[in-house]
Formats: structure tokens, sequence, C-alpha cells
């Protein structure tokens, strides 16, 4: 596919050079022409005034057009000149004109890829394995109603993760291309029901609102699920005894949610790729009550994007995780 975009941008490029080329042959040839009249023009009036002057001068036979023919000579290697400039200097700029146009396209294609490969992995693996216990189930004369119920349940999970993974992707989708409605909310009153959700005891989780009239320009339901994501992430990656605190303030101008929990923290070469669809720190993908699909952070970077907000997470291994939200 690499290939394929090289290609389009030599076309392109030649596509963006054709077009200068002929811009600046037209304006070559109106310059030739413009400027050969006004030379024929000057040399008459010139040979003109000479003649009042003086009666007796005669212009040698053939010296206008000789003039004229070498001027006509100069002025077509300095256009032919300028055009190879052009020729070369449009060459180089068409190119990286052509790069940048295509880069957005190229980085959006990549992503897509990206992620139906990543996807198509995640959706395989459930199906795969509910696929190999209904054929082990089935060549099992012998199979016990224990066993047959351990299948049902098994297979209940894997249907439960691909539900939630199918939800997940379609809120995903519809936040990337939709116009959320914006009005003036409370933001502290959307971090307060995000958090009774959760129906936790505050030595579990704390909201603490610092400020009062935390408003900001925003939409109340896509704001409440970016709270949701970062809460849920710090209670999952967080031990049990510890506490998750949501702090909300108005700081130089801006609301600012921050939500901190202790836990394993994130190591450094992860931080930067923590907002990637279907990323996760956790590379070996093993089953446990830590497992996702990586899918949580990169929604919430795309709710805070549409709120023009700044979302960004701190973080160092065992200790502290930090989750910022600045809403304008």
């Amino acid at each position: 596919m690499k290939q394929y975009f090289e290609s389009a941008t030599l076309k392109l490029t030649a596509w963006y050079l054709a077009i200068l080329l002929c811009i600046s042959l037209i304006f070559s040839v109106i310059i030739y022409e413009v400027s050969m009249n006004e030379i024929r023009t000057r040399l008459g009036v010139f040979e003109t005034h000479l003649q009042e002057i003086n009666n007796l001068f005669v212009p040698p036979e053939g010296a206008r057009a000789q003039e004229v023919q070498q001027a006509r000579i100069n002025l077509f290697v300095a256009l032919a000149y300028a055009n190879i400039s052009v020729l070369i200097l449009g060459g180089i700029a068409s190119y990286f004109s052509a790069r940048r146009t295509l880069e957005p396209i190229e980085a959006l294609h990549d992503a897509q890829s990206r992620f139906a490969s990543d996807a198509s992995h995640e959706l395989r693996t459930p199906l795969a394995v509910m696929k190999s216990e209904l054929e082990v189930s089935l060549r099992d004369k012998n199979i016990s109603k224990s066993d047959m119920r351990e299948l049902l349940e098994s297979n209940l999970e894997e249907v439960n993760r691909l539900t939630a993974l199918s939800e997940t992707l379609l809120r995903l989708s519809r936040h990337e291309f939709s116009r959320l409605e914006m009005k003036p909310v409370d933001i502290a009153e959307i971090l307060k029901k995000a958090g009774k959700v959760h129906k936790l005891p505050k030595a579990r989780l704390m909201i603490d609102i610092r400020s009062k009239h935390l408003m900001a320009v925003a939409n109340a339901d896509s704001v409440s699920e970016l709270f949701m994501i970062l809460l849920d992430n710090a209670l999952r990656y967080s031990p049990d005894a510890s506490q998750v605190v949501a702090l909300a303030e108005r700081t130089r101008g801006t609301v600012q949610v921050k939500i901190i929990n202790d836990g394993p923290g994130i190591q450094a070469q992860d931080l930067p790729h923590i907002f990637e669809r279907f990323y996760r720190a956790d590379k070996s993908r093993t089953s446990g009550d830590m497992k996702g699909f990586g899918l949580g952070l990169s929604l919430a970077k795309k709710i805070a994007d549409l709120h023009h907000a700044k979302l960004s997470i701190s973080s160092q291994p065992e200790q502290s995780t930090i989750a910022t939200v600045q809403f304008e």
C-alpha cells in the first residue's frame, strides 16, 4: 500500500507541475509578445528621433531587423531559463505539496487498516473459543448436564464480550462523525452523577468539588461517558483497598477535572500510545478482571477532542496515575 501512495504522490506532483507549467508558458508567451512589441515601438521612435535631429542620418540597411532579432533571441533565452527554473523549483514544491496533501489520507488509511486488523482479531478470538468448545461438546456423547451448563456459561461470557465490543465500536464510530449539541452544563454535577453510578463508598471513590459554578459549553451525555471511562479505568487498575479521587476545580480560567488512582502505573514506553485504538499495555492479552479491549481511552480522547478539551494522562510505575481533563 505504501507503493500505491508513492505512485499517487508522483501522479499528483505531475498534475501540479503540468498546471504550473501551463500557467508559466502562458505568461511567457504574453511577456514575449508584449516585450517584442515594446522593443519594435521603441526602436521606431528612436530612429525617428535621430532623423529629426539629423536629417542626414540614414540607419544601416537591416540594422533595425538585426536589433529586433537579437532582442528576440535574448528574450527567448531569458524566458527559457525562467521556465526551466520554474520547472525545477515547481517540481520540488509540487512533490512536497502532494506529500502534504496525501499524508492525512495515508494516515487515515493506515489507521483504518490497523483498526480493521485489530477488530478482526478481537472478534475472531471469542468466536474461535466458542467454536472449539461447541465442537468438543458435540463429539462427547457422554456429556453431563453440569458440563453443558459450564459450556453455556462460557459461551454466554464470550457473547457478552462480543456485545460489549460491538457497543463500544458503535459509540466510537458515532463520535467519529457526530456533531454534538452543545450548551452550558455543570461539569461538577455530571462528575457526581458519573460517580454515583458505581455506588461505591467514599473509602473507594471520593468526589472532591473544590470550586463552585464549574460551567462549560459541552454535551452532558458525552461528558458523562468520558468521566465514566476514566473512572472505570481508575477503579479497574487500582487495588481494591485504595481510594480513587475525582477532583474538580477552576484553574486559570479553565474547568479542570483530575481522576487520581494508585496502582501499577503505566510504563513510559506505553504512555505515547494509550489513546490508540486497541492498544493495551498488557501485551500478553491474558484474560482476567483487568482485561479490556483497548478502546476506552481512544473513545475518551475522541469525546475530549469534540469538546476542544485537553485530555492527558501522567503516570509512573508503582505510583499514582492522574487523568486530567481541561475544559475551556
